[in-house]
């Protein structure tokens, strides 16, 4: 009986700009980890361009993104386009974007940048 392995989901943290906090993105990683999945945190202070390289060198298929500095909406549509820049090395689809929990008006609007599915967990009132 021959058994395959499956891969956990592999999925790149980052803290995008400037934002030097880090305790709530360190959270998540530890909880994504705990529920199986493989994280790699790429630490502070990290340009778009670091992020999307990180994710095609580590083939993982969903990036996180924790911004809280409120750059989000220039942010997020630069990893957007560094990844669509990139295209060419990555499976059509594969890569996930998941952003920090928005206003509906500026979901809408990173909505209409995105690569593969964005995912944004929803604003606790």
């Amino acid at each position: 009986m021959s058994s395959t392995a499956v891969r956990p989901v592999r999925i790149i943290v980052a803290k995008v700009g400037l934002d030097g906090h880090d305790r709530g993105v360190k959270v998540v990683a530890r909880a994504l980890r705990d529920a199986g999945y493989e994280v790699i945190y790429t630490g502070l202070r990290q340009t778009p361009e670091m992020v999307v390289d990180a994710a095609l060198q580590e083939d993982a298929q969903v990036i996180g993104l924790s911004i809280h500095s409120g750059a989000h909406m220039t942010l997020f549509p630069a990893v957007v386009q560094e990844l669509a820049l990139h295209s060419g090395h990555a499976a059509p689809g594969h890569r996930r974007l998941a952003a920090p929990a928005l206003p509906e008006p500026e979901e809408l609007v990173l909505e209409h940048h995105r690569a593969g599915d964005l995912v944004v967990p929803p604003l606790l009132a």
